[in-house]
């Protein structure tokens, strides 16, 4: 792990760093992820020399944007990232944070989570790609949320399905009905707003700082966006749902348009997993396609 006691050093501007031992922590089935102790303290390390070679620069990227807003989440400082470069692993290395019993985070997280929202800027989109798990997310700026919605999330989605033969050519075209309809179904006027983007129980960690979110897919979009993995797999539970809504009410009619938000992550679980997510994702469009 000699790549990673280099990046810390010169992270830190120390004339070496010696990792004295490391511990492995969940972090997926294709890269290493584990907590360093070191001779300047503890530090959290990912790597992998497989998958998307700017995986993790697009990581830092997310957290760094997230920790910028401030308020009562705590988002891990970024000390390292790189990407693959054929001779060492991309990787992330950020700082440790230990455990906390999570009495207290519920609030903090769904009221941390509208302080993040409220940050805005005049597109929807983000300065580099990001990664809802392996899967790349197009980020480039669109001045309108549907357009961003159906041609960076939905269409490159669909298309993939199609090209790996999970999708036949009669769901294509339910896709492409409902995609044509989105005008109809996604309010006119949505403002663009940083979110997490894959914000799942996994992503959000209880910690001696209270509330923490790891793994981001950041982008700027409609915030109604954040609550369609949340609703499928978990992450804000009630009472932290009840603070955000207390904090920054969701516009009327989110929860009969939260299916669309949840197809997106339906899609791409079809793509990574298969299974019954696409029989899911085809529900979903057959209500809503007319």
């Amino acid at each position: 792990m000699r790549f990673l006691e280099a990046a810390l050093a010169r992270s830190l501007g120390r004339d070496r760093v010696r990792i004295e031992s490391a511990s492995t922590l969940s972090g997926g089935s294709t890269r290493e992820a584990q907590k360093l102790v070191t001779s300047e303290g503890e530090f959290f390390a990912k790597w992998s020399d497989e998958g998307p070679e700017n995986i993790f620069v697009c990581e830092a990227l997310g957290l760094e944007a997230l920790r910028a807003v401030g308020g009562l989440i705590t988002i891990p400082h970024v000390r390292a990232a790189a990407k693959r470069d054929g001779e060492t692993p991309g990787y992330l290395i950020l700082e440790y944070l230990p455990p906390g019993r999570g009495e207290a985070d519920d609030e903090s997280l769904g009221r941390g989570l509208a302080t993040i929202h409220r940050a805005t800027r005049s597109a929807f989109g983000f300065d580099a790609p990001s990664y809802c798990g392996p899967t790349p997310q197009d980020n480039r700026p669109s001045p309108t949320w549907v357009d961003f919605y159906r041609e960076r999330r939905l269409r490159p989605l669909v298309e993939a399905l199609e090209r790996c033969g999970r999708i036949s050519v009669a769901d294509r075209r339910l896709f492409d009905r409902l995609m044509g309809r989105l005008e109809d179904l996604l309010p006119p006027h949505s403002a663009p707003s940083l979110i997490h983007g894959d914000l799942w129980a996994g992503n959000v960690l209880s910690s001696v700082r209270g509330p923490a979110l790891v793994d981001p897919a950041c982008a700027y979009a409609d915030r109604e966006m954040e609550f369609g993995i949340t609703t499928l797999f978990g992450g804000v539970s009630a009472r932290a749902f009840a603070a955000y809504e207390e904090a920054w009410p969701l516009p009327h009619g989110w929860r009969e348009r939260n299916p669309l938000y949840q197809l997106y992550h339906l899609l791409n679980h079809a793509l990574l997993f298969g299974g019954h997510y696409g029989a899911e994702a085809l529900h979903i469009a057959k209500h809503f396609a007319g």
